[in-house]
């Protein structure tokens, strides 16, 4: 009995679908991907204080086919998102959804 579970709980594993680390947000061919890494810019961490640069996680972004790095961090609802050029923005987090992996 326990080996047709455990050949039933084998086969669930797999046919589930896999996930990466990432949570991604749409907007017709826009994307913001944002990971659980913490952020590695110096560009980014350059323009925020020293005691909050911790706080802030790797995130990319693609907008109008061009790619952006950023970081980001969860403020209140809302993703934070700060990019090399100084620009931010805020992305609800309801908006996130888990990036199926290859």
């Amino acid at each position: 009995m326990r080996k047709i579970l455990l050949c039933a709980a084998l086969a669930a594993t797999a046919l589930a679908p896999a996930f990466a680390d990432e949570l991604v947000a749409r907007q017709g061919n826009d994307s913001v991907r944002l990971a659980e890494q913490p952020c590695t810019s110096e560009q980014v961490l350059g323009q925020l204080p020293t005691g909050l640069r911790e706080d802030y996680k790797a995130a990319s972004a693609t907008v109008d086919g061009r790619s952006y790095r950023a970081c980001w961090r969860p403020m209140g609802g809302a993703a934070h998102l700060l990019y090399e050029d100084g620009d931010q923005g805020l992305i609800p987090l309801s908006d996130l959804k888990p990036e199926l992996a290859a």
